[in-house]
C-alpha cells in the first residue's frame, strides 16, 4: 500500500502522533476516505503540521476571495504545474464548493475558455503568470487586479495560494502520490 501512495515510507496510521491521527481521522469521517496526500505528508510529522497550518491559513480563513475562487486558483495553477493529484483532488473540492460539475475540468484544460467573470479571469491570469513566469510579474499586473476590485489583501491571497500550491505540486511530483479514486466522481454524481 505504501508504494502506491508515495515513493517514500508511509507510516501506519496507528503510529503517527495523536494530533496528526486526529486530523486524518476527521478528514476520513467527513470525506469517507483518507486523501493520499495526508498519508504521504505524515512521513514527516513536523512538515505535515506546517503544511496544513499554512494550508488552513490560506484556504479556510475569512477572505474577500470565496472558497470556490481559492480552489479555482489551485486547479488552474496545478494544471499549469502538471500536478494530477492537485487537479483531481482540488477539482473535486471546486465542484462541490462552486456547485458546478463542469468548471474544474474547464479550468484544468484551458481556464481562458471557462465561464468566468472578468474579475475571476484577471485573478487566474495573475496566478498563472506568477506560477509559470513569476520573474515577469510587474506593477502593471497588480494594476489589472486593482482595476477588477481586488484589494491588497486579496492580491496577497492570490499570490500566496499560487505559491503554496506550487510547493504542494512539487511534493506530489517528488513522492509520486496519485489522487484517490473517489475524487474523480466527487461533485459529479449524487451520493448514494
Amino acid at each position: 500500500m505504501s508504494a502506491a501512495i508515495s515513493r517514500f515510507a508511509v507510516p501506519d496510521l496507528n503510529e503517527v502522533p495523536e494530533d496528526i491521527r486526529a486530523r486524518i481521522v476527521a478528514v476520513q469521517e467527513k470525506a469517507g476516505f483518507v486523501p493520499n496526500v495526508f498519508l504521504m505528508l505524515a512521513h514527516r510529522p513536523a512538515e505535515f503540521r506546517a503544511f496544513f497550518d499554512y494550508h488552513d491559513a490560506l484556504m479556510e480563513k475569512p477572505s474577500s476571495l470565496s472558497k470556490a475562487e481559492r480552489e479555482m486558483i489551485v486547479v488552474a495553477t496545478s494544471a499549469a504545474g502538471q500536478c494530477l493529484y492537485c487537479v483531481v483532488a482540488h477539482g473535486a473540492v471546486l465542484r462541490v464548493r462552486a456547485k458546478d460539475a463542469l468548471l474544474a475540468d474547464q479550468l484544468a484544460t484551458n481556464y481562458r475558455k471557462a465561464n468566468l467573470t472578468a474579475k475571476q479571469r484577471a485573478m487566474l491570469d495573475f496566478a498563472i503568470k506568477l506560477s509559470t513566469r513569476g520573474g515577469e510579474i510587474e506593477e502593471a499586473d497588480f494594476d489589472l487586479l486593482r482595476e477588477q476590485g481586488f484589494d491588497e489583501e486579496a492580491i496577497w491571497d492570490i499570490g500566496a495560494i499560487t505559491a503554496f500550491f506550487a510547493m504542494s505540486n512539487r511534493l506530489v511530483h517528488l513522492t509520486g502520490t496519485p489522487p484517490n479514486e473517489p475524487f474523480y466522481l466527487m461533485g459529479r454524481v449524487a451520493k448514494a
